[in-house]
């Protein structure tokens, strides 16, 4: 197997010691709050970076993603007044008709890992990487919604302009019975645009195949890697025990500290490969740690699907 692999990565954050450092660090949240208890008060919390995201905005903001890519041009008299938008007439005395070809052709479709792996916080986060996955993901459906886009979930939702999408993907989530880490691909289309956001803990060579797929459609993909500081730092020490969350399979280390070296490099070849093929495709690609705040990433996204370069970010960057 290819990568760093799903078990190296999620075994730090359900590793046990013998000795009093070990005593600090967390297990996997058994006793959790369900997903569907914890989403009401995650949307709030979506809603809250989403207004901070467009208050830093105020100044510089132009159209938005959709209207980026839509085309629109001036009402003719003896058209049926149905065709007019009405959000971009608003603004000036004219009216404005949306091309419809244009408006067909462009979706965003969002997707959060909320397999096991991500129900994970130790002592240095304050939050869940799955709660910190889902805020990203309904602040950026509250934006987008906030411009008329049209917003998806992969193989759960088909694509709509909704201005309560946020909403209503919450709601989808909230029933989702069987999460897995990569969203399926079969309705991403050319043109689309499509957010992933993640761990991305499984092996490698399983997400590239994923991003080859979505490449190969000519969708544009932006990647957001979710980790705890634990899981870039590696602090063990001593006897530890370590345990997929996932499968359950432990493995037992009676020096992990001599794993720590290994482990950062296999950690890093495995981001390396992922930013690379971010790269390539002209993709943008985002490392996150949950004990920083949920607006970086959110600032990158936005200016990436908005159109406006921020100052020293790149497509594919950390």
């Amino acid at each position: 197997m290819s990568g760093l692999g799903r078990f190296s990565l999620s075994s730090p954050g359900s590793a046990s010691q013998d000795d009093e450092q070990g005593a600090a660090w967390p297990q996997v949240v058994a006793g959790a709050r369900s997903l569907a208890e914890a989403l009401p008060d995650l949307l709030v919390e979506a809603r809250q970076v989403a207004m901070t995201i467009n208050a830093g905005w105020h100044g510089r903001r132009r159209s938005g993603t959709g209207e980026n890519f839509w085309q629109f041009r001036p009402f003719i008299a003896g058209e049926p007044v149905r065709r007019i938008d009405w959000r971009r007439s608003a603004r000036d005395d004219h009216l404005y008709v949306r091309e419809r070809e244009w408006e067909a052709a462009h979706t965003v479709w969002l997707w959060a890992d909320l397999s096991p792996s991500m129900g994970f916080r130790s002592h240095l986060s304050q939050v869940l990487k799955r709660d910190r996955a889902l805020v990203l993901l309904l602040a950026m459906a509250d934006l987008l919604a906030d411009t008329g886009e049209r917003i998806g979930l992969p193989g759960l939702r088909r694509p709509a302009a909704d201005r309560h999408a946020a909403e209503r993907i919450a709601d989808a989530l909230g029933h989702l019975a069987d999460p897995v880490s990569l969203p399926p691909t079969e309705d991403i289309r050319r043109f689309s645009e499509v957010v992933l956001i993640g761990d991305l803990l499984d092996p490698v060579e399983e997400t590239l195949s994923w991003m080859r797929k979505v490449a190969a459609t000519g969708a544009r993909a932006h990647v957001v890697m979710v980790l705890d500081p634990i899981e870039e730092t590696f602090p063990f020490t001593g006897r530890t025990e370590f345990r997929d969350p996932e499968t359950g399979f432990k493995l037992t280390s009676g020096k992990a500290e001599q794993w720590r070296r290994a482990y950062r490099d296999r950690l890093e070849a495995h981001r390396q490969a992922l930013s690379d093929a971010a790269r390539r495709a002209g993709w943008t690609f985002v490392v996150h740690h949950t004990d920083r705040p949920a607006s970086e990433p959110m600032l990158v996204l936005h200016s990436r699907l908005s159109g406006i370069p921020l100052n020293g970010s790149g497509g594919a960057g950390r």
